[in-house]
């Protein structure tokens, strides 16, 4: 049996003991014993393009439908972080699974943000009951251009008369709700909530399942209408206010897609390390052969920089809503790509084996790649999420005044000892833009300064002359970058600009570790005050613009043994796992 995350702590968020429960409950997916959500039986109802018989039942046992309903609605969401967890903790077993809910969350969250009691009490207690959601936005013919929408509601007395349709659409034959994107005038478009339980049934219908290289199962598919009849108070919110609601509700999912790619990481790299044990040529086991030792160590940085730049920006939605227009396109951008490089990386590890469907871990690394595959197009593609970034750029590289807040916010954001204040779900705390604000980009100097002074009291020997020599390599990509956005002021849209973007998202993410060691190595201890993991994640983020650049190899014995522990006795790869009483 899977022990979990992480043993119970005192110290740690309620958010790391629930996706323990959750991964107990669930069992350890390299055991065939383990039910629906073994790897040999997702592997096998995979070759049947089908959901493992008992997942979502399992799945509803559990509760994790509880987590899609806010606890003032009579569920158990209280925090993103929390999802994010679950999310992550489902994912490193089902990505389709993952999804499947992850559509509903995307399809409910503007219920909950700008909903009246009726829309939200009729929700609540439909998700309670196990009842599907999904998001209809896109058409056929328009994609993610929104503004050519032709989906489209037509008053008549006290009714919509409602004509279009959506597809593709997650969980849309399933689905019981359809929060539609549709045209209520000539340039204003609305969200409506519809139950396709109230429609005359000749007035709707679903389209074919899509078939699709990964996720198989999962029910993506269109819902037509033609003159259905939906009662006046079906528009959720504000009449015309769709397009923003929709750019509003992106930024949570955005950040929840975020825990489909480290749950994936997590995955990929557990089934590569033990092959790489158990695997023998030339007399040892292949782990000693330098470029597989490589790959393992990189992979397992990579994942514990996305844990980095990720929990935050969950725990933003309650701490920082403001904030998220530009971090949740960052971590959408950043962390997926992340995801989909270290699984190309574990598939070299793996070599021939990773291309069977059969074979080491039941042959589930080929589906765990085909399905990530998504995680950097839907809720946005990288270029859009990239533009989302360049967009916002040149109002970033001048820093506002200081409110005196900021020490405290980065505390609240990056403390995984904290316990985040509880969503009271509010459409208008959420932002189109950041205003020209970015407490982690934006306060560099002040961060190092104060990174270089705790390491020189607390690490372990020579990490902070290490960090000295970072700090300043990343300093001067950080003045480069700064000059770039102030040399092109105009340009937010071209190649070079989305290229600044994405030397942004880095910077952002070295950032992230920093900050990350700075409000926790007192709490956690051990490994993860010495400090050097962090050289090490720092390092691994400069070789993405510096590829010369050296793992400190002083430093990676400690990190194996970390590494290795973690494998061995079944847990998550988390930062978590670094301290002294894990």
């Amino acid at each position: 049996m899977d022990s979990g995350m992480v043993p119970a702590r005192t110290g740690l968020s309620p958010a790391h003991g629930i996706a323990a429960d959750l991964d107990r409950f669930l069992g350890d997916p390299m055991d065939d014993e383990a039910g629906p959500f073994s790897y040999k039986a997702i592997v096998e109802a995979e070759e049947r393009d089908e959901l493992p018989p008992g997942a979502v039942d399992a799945v509803r046992a559990w509760g994790f439908p509880k987590y899609l309903v806010p606890s003032g609605l009579g569920g158990r969401l209280t925090t993103l972080e929390e999802l994010f967890f679950v999310t992550r903790g489902i994912s490193r077993r089902s990505v389709t699974v993952a999804v499947m809910y992850g559509s509903g969350l995307l399809a409910v969250n503007p219920v909950w943000l700008w909903g009246d009691e009726r829309q939200r009490r009729t929700v609540a207690d439909g998700v309670l009951n196990g009842d599907l959601a999904c998001f209809g936005v896109s058409e056929a013919d328009h994609g993610s251009d929104v503004m050519a929408s032709e989906s489209e509601a037509v008053s008549k007395g006290d009714e919509l008369v409602l004509t279009g349709t959506k597809w593709p659409v997650g969980n849309a034959t399933r689905g019981r709700f359809v929060t539609t994107y549709v045209k209520t005038g000539s340039r204003d478009f609305s969200l409506l909530l519809v139950d396709k339980t109230t429609l005359d049934p000749d007035t709707w219908s679903t389209l074919p399942p899509v078939r699709t290289l990964g996720l198989r199962g999962h029910d993506l598919s269109g819902v037509v209408f033609d003159g259905a009849r939906l009662p006046a108070d079906c528009v959720i919110g504000r009449r015309g206010a769709g397009l923003v609601q929709t750019l509003k509700t992106l930024q949570i999912t955005r950040t929840a897609i975020a825990a489909l790619s480290v749950g994936t990481m997590d995955a990929v790299v557990r089934i590569a390390m033990e092959y790489a044990h158990q695997r023998t040529l030339y007399g040892a086991d292949i782990y000693q052969i330098p470029v597989i030792r490589d790959h393992l160590l990189k992979a397992h940085l990579d994942l514990l920089v996305a844990e980095c730049v990720a929990i935050p920006v969950a725990r933003a939605l309650t701490v920082a809503p403001g904030r998220l227009s530009l971090w949740s396109s960052i971590i959408k951008y950043f962390v997926p790509v992340q995801g989909d490089e270290v699984v190309a990386s574990m598939g070299t590890v793996l070599a021939a084996r990773g291309y069977l469907r059969e074979g080491v871990a039941h042959g589930v690394f080929q589906k765990l790649q085909r399905d990530h595959a998504i995680a950097s197009i839907f809720e946005g593609t990288t270029h859009v999420n990239l533009a989302n970034v360049a967009a916002q750029l040149p109002f970033l590289c001048r820093p506002p005044e200081e409110t005196g807040e900021e020490d405290a916010l980065l505390a609240e954001l990056f403390s995984w000892t904290r316990t985040p204040p509880t969503w009271q779900p509010d459409g208008r705390r959420l932002q189109l833009t950041n205003e020209g604000r970015d407490e982690v980009g934006q306060r560099f100097e002040q961060i190092s300064e104060e990174l270089l002074s705790a390491a020189n009291a607390h690490a372990a020997p020579g990490v902070a002359a290490e960090l000295k020599d970072l700090l300043s390599s990343i300093g001067a990509l950080r003045a480069k970058v700064d000059e770039g956005i102030r040399d092109s002021e105009g340009d937010t849209s071209s190649v070079a600009a989305l290229m600044r973007a994405r030397k942004y998202c880095e910077l952002h993410a070295m950032v992230s570790c920093m900050l990350t060691w700075l409000h926790n190595h007192r709490e956690f201890g051990g490994a993860f005050a010495d400090g050097q993991w962090l050289v090490l994640c720092l390092q691994r983020l400069l070789q993405r613009t510096y590829p010369d650049t050296i793992l400190s190899e002083d430093f990676l014995p400690a990190f194996e043994d970390a590494m290795f522990r973690t494998s061995g006795e079944g847990r998550w790869f988390t930062l978590a796992s670094l301290g002294e009483d894990v």
